[in-house]
């Protein structure tokens, strides 16, 4: 056998993704409040870019540009970095950000107005960080004397006026010591409701109002009442104070106007400022004699990016346009009649359209959200899968479906609420063909409940 090094030519083809492409891609799948922060940001490192102005400056200020321009790079190329300290004083208010108080800060706010005693405040405080982000106590209260060096009828107390807390049933240490909680604060605790927290919330939430009803010796109507008491009630009171139920502000990406008869389709670029290259800059890289090869292959690297992204900037658009155009072609019967007449739509097919990558589709309709006539959706929602429907040549969109389905229910005699055979059967009469368990998966999907549990009764 021969063991030797040999060099040899070899054909490859490899695919590359440059820096411009990746942050073409990345523009892409931006929401426009998202391109409208990062064209800000741009606008304030590249001195390339500029905000296009209206009205265009005079002669004599472009020249006062220039000068001051030039000297600054003359300044620029006897340093060995361009970073500029600044002296300026930070305005402190930019660190006062106002965001709503979490669990923790409003637990002890409302501790330290209710008790004054500093001991007592030590163990409220231990308390309160004890408590999860549900909202429930999760150490046992002797462990918590021990710790503290007090009497466990102390730590009683102190978890007693937590108890009083908003959000109410905070500080519990079960299911069942938060629900009563909740019913003690407003006035509704009773016998009954105590007996069926206590001893059958598994079948309350299974719906077997009437083995409660046996259980408990009492009329079913009466159990059902104090079932849809308790059902109001809030399970995890410490979400309240969740950092994700933040408000957020959605900005359309896509409008869409219908003006004689067509729909005329807008994409929202107006909130982030038309960029130009800045001719100042364009003509001092030009003066060679003026800049060192340090400086030079900076400016060279400003313009290059300031140059692609006006160019990404505007693919964007084009792409979003596009994607767009087709979408509302396609779903014109939508939003001419409603959402029975949404039609299943894959990405494939508007790519397939539009003439670009499966993947750009995906990109572009990411986190966009489009206005029309019909209220604001986001444009992934007029994507989605079909139901084969007899005597149509077409397929009906399970968004359509899931409509159909939440109409029955709500219109349902709630003494006698439909089945999901009956649903089916119904839908079948319809011309559409779909299976019982499909049925129950969009209703579930949907958040609806089961036939038992939908099921009234009366006194």
């Amino acid at each position: 056998m021969r063991l030797t090094h040999d060099a040899f030519i070899e054909q490859q083809q490899k695919l590359l993704m440059t820096p411009e492409l990746r942050q073409a891609i990345a523009i892409l799948q931006m929401s426009t409040l998202e391109l409208s922060t990062f064209i800000q940001k741009e606008l304030e490192e590249n001195p390339f870019l500029e905000e296009k102005e209206e009205v265009e400056e005079s002669d004599k200020e472009t020249v006062d540009n220039e000068k001051n321009i030039m000297d600054y790079l003359e300044d620029y190329s006897d340093r060995n970095t361009g970073y500029i300290e600044k002296n300026e004083k930070e305005n402190i208010f930019d660190k006062f950000l106002a965001r709503r108080p979490s669990l923790y800060e409003h637990l002890e706010f409302q501790l330290n107005m209710e008790i004054k005693d500093s001991r007592e405040i030590e163990i409220g405080n231990y308390l309160i960080g004890s408590i999860d982000h549900n909202g429930y106590l999760c150490i046992d209260l002797k462990s918590v004397a021990d710790k503290l060096n007090v009497s466990l009828s102390k730590v009683k107390s102190v978890l007693a006026v937590i108890h009083s807390f908003h959000p109410h049933g905070v500080g519990a240490r079960n299911l069942s010591e938060c629900l009563m909680l909740q019913l003690k604060h407003y006035g509704k605790e009773s016998h009954l409701a105590q007996k069926i927290i206590q001893n059958h919330l598994n079948d309350l939430a299974k719906g077997r109002l009437g083995k409660i009803a046996r259980t408990l010796s009492t009329p079913i109507h009466k159990i059902q009442d104090i079932c849809d008491l308790i059902r109001t009630l809030d399970p995890k009171p410490g979400l309240q104070y969740s950092c994700n139920d933040e408000i957020k502000y959605i900005v359309p990406d896509i409008f869409v106007e219908k003006i004689d008869g067509k729909y005329i389709v807008i994409v929202n670029d107006y909130n982030f400022p038309r960029l130009m290259i800045n001719h100042v800059y364009q003509k001092v890289m030009r003066e060679r004699d003026l800049c060192s090869q340090d400086v030079r292959k900076y400016l060279e690297d400003k313009m290059g990016s300031a140059v692609w992204l006006i160019r990404s900037i505007e693919q964007r658009r084009m792409t979003l346009y596009k994607v767009a155009r087709c979408i509302v072609d396609i779903q014109r019967d939508f939003l001419d009649k409603g959402i029975e007449y949404l039609k299943p739509l894959k990405l494939s097919q508007v790519a397939e359209l539009v003439e670009v990558h499966e993947s750009t589709v995906s990109r572009a309709t990411a986190n966009k959200y489009i206005q029309t006539c019909r209220g604001l959706f986001e444009l992934k929602y007029f994507f989605s899968t079909g139901v084969e429907s007899s005597g149509k040549s077409q397929q009906v969109s399970s968004k359509s479906i899931k409509h159909m389905v939440e109409e029955l229910i709500n219109n349902e005699d709630t003494v006698h609420p439909l089945s999901d055979q009956a649903i089916t059967q119904i839908l079948t009469q319809k011309g559409i063909s779909i299976s019982r368990r499909t049925v129950a998966k969009y209703r579930k999907e949907m958040g609806i409940q089961s036939t038992v549990i939908r099921k009234r009764y009366k006194g």
